[in-house]
């Protein structure tokens, strides 16, 4: 008989955050998440998502056991946004049972039911920037700390509760050449003279003093109209500043500003090393006793071959004009001196054209697919 338990406790929590790393610890693939970034995110006192996002987390027991996990999710933001009633499944982990699924989710369908909504999607995090979708093709593939990872049998189970696709994405790999191809810095070249557009970089102190602010707010309206996008107000935006900044190797961001609008900011590349071996090595994803000294190592030293492409955005009248050449013709130079190999990038909604013809002038192909589902309740 399976028991699902209400999260009411510290210590429950974190026995919620350490299952997945159980559960997955001797798939070659996976990798634990950072422990204290999830900590945080679940904090209804430290997530500034909780202004407008109401949760529980369950965990499903077994003879006493810890069988799986799931958290419930109302986004009233998005939901106003999207004009639609949805609760949301995210942190969805269990063991090949399924009973052990059929009780979870028809768990997180009944907190929805009680608070009106009228259907069910998932995985999906609080914001748009948390994890989303479950892995449905791509499970050899290291995974990252910034996306989700799963087993097989996941997609099996949610067919057989009578759930379907509500949206796609897709993870592409590229091969980072030796030196930006010729043509890539041509385009580059002529679209940096013709409309007085250039790369630049910013300090830590700029960023916590206004320009990553204005970076989000960049995102802001580049993702506006994307699958269950709500805008970030300026609280939570300072709050992903924080978090993403002070683990950010300046470097590897890039800025696209006009120069005839006094160097405004008018695109950006957030791009990290990858983490997946530093955090492989970590005890459960914590960073003590010895766990900050691989991922320091992954930072300063760039002991890896991959790096990740987190968050890009251009606006979109300058999209159009081919600003995104500016940004790799950048973003490729420093990939060649921390002698990176490959890049994974963001998870790309797979509609969305206007992201992934930006690598049609590189070697890439698409390793991962991440898929929402949605069910009436």
């Amino acid at each position: 008989m399976i028991e699902i338990r209400t999260i009411t406790s510290e210590k429950e929590l974190e026995k919620f955050i350490d299952f997945r790393t159980e559960l997955y610890k001797d798939d070659p693939c996976a990798v634990p998440y950072l422990f204290m970034s999830e900590r945080e995110d679940l904090d209804r006192k430290k997530n500034p998502a909780f202004k407008f996002c109401e949760a529980e987390y369950y965990m499903a027991y077994r003879d006493g056991k810890i069988v799986g996990r799931i958290a419930a999710i109302i986004n009233h933001r998005a939901n106003e946004t999207w004009q639609r009633k949805s609760v949301r499944f995210g942190y969805f982990d269990f063991i090949d049972d399924r009973e052990v699924s059929r009780a979870l989710i028809e768990k997180v369908m009944d907190y929805g039911r009680q608070r009106g909504m009228e259907d069910i999607i998932g995985p999906m995090g609080f914001i748009d920037l948390d994890r989303e979708g479950m892995l449905v093709e791509g499970f050899d593939v290291m995974a990252t700390m910034h996306a989700n990872h799963n087993f097989p049998y996941y997609k099996d189970h949610m067919e057989a509760l009578g759930f379907t696709k509500d949206n796609d994405w897709v993870q592409d790999l590229v091969t980072v050449p030796d030196k930006v191809p010729e043509k890539f810095e041509k385009i580059a070249n002529m679209i940096s003279k013709r409309y007085n557009l250039h790369a630049r970089k910013m300090t830590k102190r700029e960023a916590y003093t206004g320009m990553g602010r204005k970076l989000f707010q960049i995102m802001n309206k580049c993702y506006e109209g994307l699958y269950e996008y709500a805008e970030l107000d300026d609280e939570h935006i300072d709050y992903l500043v924080k978090n993403y900044i002070a683990f950010a190797d300046m470097n590897l961001i890039t800025l696209i500003v006009d120069g005839d609008k006094d160097d405004e900011m008018v695109g950006f590349g957030v791009t990290f090393p990858s983490f997946s071996k530093a955090l492989r090595r970590t005890k459960n994803g914590k960073l003590f006793p010895f766990g900050w000294f691989h991922l320091l190592r992954t930072l300063l030293f760039h002991d890896t071959d991959t790096v990740d492409l987190l968050i890009i955005g251009v606006l979109p009248e300058y999209r159009a004009k081919g600003a995104n050449a500016i940004l790799f013709n950048d973003l490729i130079r420093w990939y060649n001196k921390y002698h990176f190999k490959q890049a994974l990038t963001l998870a790309m909604m797979e509609t969305n054209d206007g992201v992934l013809s930006a690598w049609q002038y590189l070697d890439s192909r698409t390793v991962k697919r991440l898929r929402s589902y949605k069910k009436e309740l």
